[in-house]
């Protein structure tokens, strides 16, 4: 019975706006331009700490020396992260311009294990990754 009445209540409101004269008026819509960006830059918070290595800092191809190809490379504005594994550990280095017109430099180092994907060591994760990139 509940059902019955709100379906017929629901018909009515419909049909009502239909009675009244078709659609509303339609405002034209004033385009807002977006604020300019061109050479505006954030620059990012810089990781510090012991154990990082020498890593926060170098450009991407001082980066690939080092270690050797990237598993993943991938860019996105004008950030980028490259991704490097050892045997028990996956190395994330972030890359971000410190200022306008810089080029990109590692910011940023996280470490995790491979199975699981729990926390690890990231000066102890480099280290690995680096071994394992001189031994190719």
């Amino acid at each position: 019975m509940i059902r019955a009445a709100l379906a017929t209540a629901g018909a009515a409101i419909l049909l009502g706006g239909c009675a009244s004269g078709g659609a509303p008026a339609l405002r034209p819509i004033t385009p807002v331009a977006p604020a300019a960006r061109a050479g505006v830059i954030l620059a990012p918070e810089v990781m510090a700490g012991t154990g990082l290595r020498g890593v926060i800092g170098l450009p991407a191809a001082a980066l690939t020396r080092r270690f050797g190809s990237p598993r993943i490379d991938l860019v996105e504005g004008d950030a980028r992260k490259l991704q490097f594994s050892g045997a028990a550990c996956v190395l994330d280095i972030f890359l971000y311009p410190v200022s306008a017109g810089a080029e990109p430099t590692a910011t940023h180092v996280a470490a995790r294990v491979r199975r699981g994907g729990g926390e690890a060591d990231a000066g102890a994760c480099i280290g690995e990754v680096e071994q394992q990139s001189a031994a190719r």
